[in-house]
């Protein structure tokens, strides 16, 4: 531990200092910062009965200030995680072990890369990590796991000893855009066609409303609540959220979100949501009672190309997996995690899992950034 530093852990992000907690976590994140994490206390959609028990951790100065933060949870399950370590559980247990409780340390259900270990003060991360390795220690924890995390980040778990993990999502990048068409550009003629015709299809007889801030309403929560209620009871077999959730995130971040619905007649029949972060659009959640072709895409995937190009920002993150959105122009990505685990020889076994992985998964994104819809070298425009 660094000398003069003392490191707490909590029952919730809500009894924590706001401010103090927000200067830890930045502006650029929404998924790390007060605001989302106690709503999603307040709604309960972690806590008691969820298997996500909060138990954030923070650092101290000698003066008692909050100099850094790591919004942790006790898991009884692997649910609503995203890098996914059933099998890990599975061989921990038939050995004897007892793999849950875990310590998990994540923005949840959000496969967002973020920051994991939010410093104010960059010299006290050392001392965050060592904090989460102590808690899992001490308390018998099978391991310690930090989703998401950012590259800068993995260097500094790596350099601490835990195992890093590759995932791959696709994100898309605005090279400078102004327009849809500035983008449409740059891709192949097959595609620039292919995707001007999913459009028309998609919004033949809709209309396409954007709504953050003050416009958003009970009434547009209520209709996003039944999309994704259907949406999360066939993926996950019952919600992660609350509809509670929804009226909080309303009433404490509007400025953070934005609803995409398309309406029929005036009314809504689908839905996408997003969160806005410092230069990334984040598209979380959507759902419809209506299907109609290439609707998703519409809503999920070029209707946040829009809004980017709009807004001036940098990228769009859609969620994971999806290679459906390789073809429209959302590249692959690496993602990374890191896990802690204790035991030296399941530690061996899993860092064995993990390096083959890795390189399965580097060789398919190379694989996959061959078949971008984008003009290769010597295409006509």
């Amino acid at each position: 531990m660094s000398e003069g530093l003392t490191v707490r852990i909590a029952d919730s992000v809500a009894a924590l200092d706001k401010a103090a907690w927000d200067a830890c976590a930045g502006p650029d994140n929404p998924f790390v910062c007060h605001d989302f994490l106690a709503i999603l206390e307040g709604s309960g959609s972690v806590g008691p009965g969820t298997g996500w028990s909060p138990a954030p951790i923070t650092v101290h100065d000698g003066s008692g200030a909050m100099v850094a933060a790591a919004p942790a949870y006790l898991k009884s399950h692997s649910q609503g995680e995203y890098v996914f370590d059933h099998g890990w559980a599975d061989a921990w247990e038939r050995a004897g072990g007892r793999y849950y409780p875990k310590l998990q340390v994540a923005a949840p259900f959000s496969p967002v890369p973020g920051p994991r270990l939010l410093l104010r003060e960059v010299s006290a991360g050392p001392a965050l990590i060592a904090g989460l390795q102590a808690v899992t220690d001490q308390n018998g924890l099978s391991s310690a796991h930090a989703t998401f995390i950012t590259p800068d980040q993995r260097d500094l778990f790596r350099e601490a000893g835990w195992l890093i993990r590759q995932g791959s999502q696709f994100h898309w990048s605005n090279d400078g855009y102004a327009t849809f068409e500035d983008f449409l550009a740059v891709l192949s003629s097959r595609h620039r066609k292919d995707m001007r015709k999913e459009r028309a299809k998609a919004q033949a007889g809709l209309e396409i409303v954007h709504l953050t801030g003050s416009d958003l309403t009970e009434a547009h929560w209520d209709a996003f609540w039944s999309f994704y209620q259907d949406t999360g009871s066939r993926k996950w077999g019952r919600p992660y959220l609350t509809r509670s959730f929804y009226s909080l995130l309303g009433e404490r971040m509007a400025d953070k979100v934005l609803l995409v619905f398309a309406l029929r007649d005036g009314q809504p029949i689908a839905g996408a949501l997003n969160l806005i972060g410092g230069d990334t659009l984040y598209g979380r959640y959507w759902g419809c009672s209506e299907d109609v072709p290439f609707l998703h895409f519409e809503l999920c995937y070029y209707q946040a190309i829009d809004a980017a190009i709009a807004r001036g920002l940098s990228r769009v993150e859609a969620g994971a997996q999806g290679e459906h959105k390789l073809s429209r122009g959302y590249r692959p990505v690496p993602t990374f995690s890191a896990h802690y685990i204790p035991n030296a020889s399941f530690r061996r076994a899993v860092a064995d899992f993990v390096e083959q992985e890795a390189d399965a998964l580097e060789s398919e994104r190379d694989w996959l950034d061959d078949r971008t819809p984008f003009r290769k070298g010597g295409e006509t425009p």
